[in-house]
């Protein structure tokens, strides 16, 4: 297997989750949607903080995740989405070894 994953954390302002989600549907939905360079995607509440977002992101390569960053759905969503945040995500990488599906 040589995909790359990414987990993120992102801290919202207080009480500004709902609001967090709603920029993300609206630019990052479909953008990952229409990202072939995107295998897998998740984007999860935490059941024990309210104002905190993870995503974990599965892309063909490394490359694949660099390539998407660059792309205007993700800087409108920059744009639009970092002044509802408390901070800088909190990112991982990881490379899988194994996963069930996809």
């Amino acid at each position: 297997m040589t995909s790359f994953a990414l987990i993120i954390k992102h801290k919202t302002q207080p009480g500004r989750r709902d609001e967090v989600r709603k920029v993300w549907e609206r630019h990052m939905a479909p953008a990952v949607s229409d990202n072939p360079g995107h295998t897998a995607y998740f984007y999860c509440f935490d059941n024990a903080d309210p104002d905190s977002i993870y995503a974990f992101q599965q892309y063909a390569s490394a490359e694949a995740s660099q390539e998407f960053l660059k792309t205007a759905g993700y800087a409108e969503y920059l744009k639009e989405v970092e002044p509802l945040l408390s901070g800088p995500p909190q990112v991982t990488a990881l490379t899988p070894v194994w996963s069930k599906g996809a």
